[in-house]
């Protein structure tokens, strides 16, 4: 991926972080009354969530490993009930600016150097231990497996909202469908889908959609022209599906399944009969008006 697309997509991280970053403060500051909210519980929960699985991808584990410390915490909130006081809000807060102390630095001219990230995440470590203490004892003793124990119990797709990350990670599989073809800029595009079959890793129609793009994918006579208005729209629909609870009905088409056997066909004969803005219109409620034109001027390039 070269320079000028990297930052753009650090962009968008940037950007979405933030608005995370109000929803979490806002959450932290009302904590007394959010509590009896489970819907506001739950939008804190997925704030989290959302930085958490962005910056996995982009390979910022210091922000993943803390926003999953704030994750950990906030589920223990929308599995329990218990009554907030202020040393609570205050080892919430806590928790919350070293996460803003993190972003600010990587949104800086100097980025966000290894050295410092890392410091910073030891430093604020024994204050997550205290929450994740402070947690339990208010519970009586009802939290008492280990976090990494706590991970293990996943909540159904329908409750935690994947389309955040499923947006953030198909706007980098676009910008990377712009670019020239290559080795690397494949293997970026495969390691997209890894990311993506990671959202939802118990629902196997996600997991066939994604082996099945990323099959697809691997195969250096499929032009980007051609895999990405199929790829795309699938990984979108697909991601629909899981938001709405109904894992169950993904399933690969016959369009998609074209492109996965392709490899026992000759170049010449691998059509797919798919409208560019048949395609973007599909894309319209992931992406803003100048983002569904780059899709259309992508897709009609050599029509």
């Amino acid at each position: 991926m070269d320079a000028a697309n990297q930052q753009k997509i650090l962009g968008y991280f940037i950007e979405e972080a933030k608005e995370h970053l109000e929803t979490l403060e806002r959450g932290i500051l009302e904590l007394s009354s959010v509590i009896e909210d489970p819907e506001r519980v739950n939008e804190m929960f997925r704030a989290a969530h959302s930085i958490k699985g962005g910056a996995a991808m982009l390979g910022y584990g210091s922000i993943q490993k803390t926003a999953h410390r704030l994750e950990d915490a906030f589920k223990v909130l929308k599995e329990h009930t218990l009554s907030v006081d202020r040393k609570l809000e205050s080892l919430f807060l806590t928790g919350y600016d070293v996460l803003q102390d993190l972003i600010e630095h990587l949104q800086s001219p100097m980025g966000l150097q290894e050295e410092e990230a890392d410091a910073i995440v030891s430093r604020s470590e024994p204050k997550f231990v205290e929450l994740q203490d402070y947690l339990k004892q208010l519970l009586g003793g009802a939290v008492s497996a280990p976090r990494d124990e706590m991970l293990a119990v996943r909540t159904a797709p329908a409750k935690v909202s994947i389309a955040p990350q499923v947006k953030n990670l198909l706007m980098q599989m676009l910008q990377l469908f712009k670019q020239q073809d290559t080795p690397a800029s494949r293997q970026q595009l495969r390691k997209i889908c890894a990311g993506l079959a990671q959202l939802a890793p118990g629902e196997q129609g996600w997991q066939k959609l994604l082996k099945a793009a990323d099959a697809a994918i691997a195969n250096p006579r499929l032009s980007y022209r051609v895999l990405a208005p199929v790829v795309i729209k699938e990984l979108k629909q697909g991601g629909d599906l899981l938001e709405m609870g109904k894992g169950s009905q993904i399933a690969i088409t016959p369009e998609l399944q074209q492109l996965v056997v392709a490899h026992s066909q000759a170049p010449q004969q691998i059509t797919i009969a798919l409208d560019p803005q048949a395609a973007a219109k599909t894309l319209l409620k992931v992406f803003n008006k100048q983002q569904i034109s780059q899709i259309v001027q992508l897709l009609s390039a050599g029509s």
